[in-house]
């Protein structure tokens, strides 16, 4: 069942989309060649305790981080550990947040020092493949009217979107329905209950984009998803609130 917010329940969650916000533009701060993933996380918790929050993934069917970073090849659920950043690197970090029962969560993509050509561009069309969603949002159009836009905007490039992983509803819980494909399937897409959008519905946008193939795979560890090809993937995320004429970003970065 999907859920409209009360007034209270939209002001909890932008409270934690704007620590969110705080420890993404700490984290993206930080992450520089020569530095561990395990460093920003640390830092990243560190935050989000002095704020009053907590880290919505620790925990959460037992992922063993506070955040998420993944570099290069990795789509998503990248582990924090040793691992040394180097210049070149794209480092994709996503950060959920809870706060007085409430969630809010967000992703960016963060060059390290000179990437290539490809990789910049691979991260830009990941960008503003949100952009475009989000300015799609408002109560009345298709759910998958946002997915359209995503797909539509990436594949123009010669990208590819994960297609395992989608997004999601967000409030109360880290993961509420709708999920919210990155793609239009044209099977659900001639569904009568083809989802609607409300004022307020609270939704998790987050393009995950490949360089090459759209297919993933999940490592030994259990966690780190990577493309197939080992080429690269850009992750970027905002939690939307959804108004009568417009998406209200909630993890708005500065």
């Amino acid at each position: 069942m999907i859920k409209c917010k009360s007034p209270r329940e939209i002001e909890l969650i932008r409270q934690a989309g704007a620590i969110v916000a705080g420890a993404l533009n700490l984290a993206a701060a930080l992450a520089k060649p020569g530095i561990t993933t395990k460093s920003l996380d640390d830092a990243v918790v560190k935050y989000i305790h002095e704020k009053g929050g907590k880290a919505a993934f620790k925990g959460y069917r037992g992922y063993p981080a506070n955040i998420c970073v993944s570099v290069n090849e990795e789509v998503v659920h990248g582990i924090p550990d040793k691992r040394i950043l180097k210049a070149g690197d794209i480092v994709s970090v996503d950060i959920g947040v809870g706060y007085q029962g409430y969630y809010a969560d967000a992703a960016l993509t963060v060059p390290l020092a000179k990437i290539s050509p490809e990789a910049q561009q691979l991260v830009e069309v990941t960008r503003e493949s949100l952009r475009r969603a989000i300015n799609k949002i408002r109560a009345g159009i298709k759910l998958s009217e946002i997915s359209a836009a995503i797909q539509g905007f990436v594949e123009s490039n010669g990208f590819s979107v994960v297609r395992d992983l989608v997004g999601h509803g967000i409030g109360s819980a880290l993961h509420e329905d709708p999920q919210i494909p990155n793609y239009v399937d044209k099977t659900v897409a001639r569904l009568e209950d083809n989802v609607i959008l409300k004022e307020g519905m609270v939704l998790a946008i987050e393009p995950m984009v490949n360089q090459g193939t759209y297919e993933v795979e999940t490592l030994a560890n259990g966690w780190t998803v990577v493309t197939r090809d080992r080429k690269l993937s850009a992750h970027f995320e905002h939690t939307i609130l959804v108004k009568e004429d417009k998406g209200e970003i909630l993890t708005s970065i500065n």
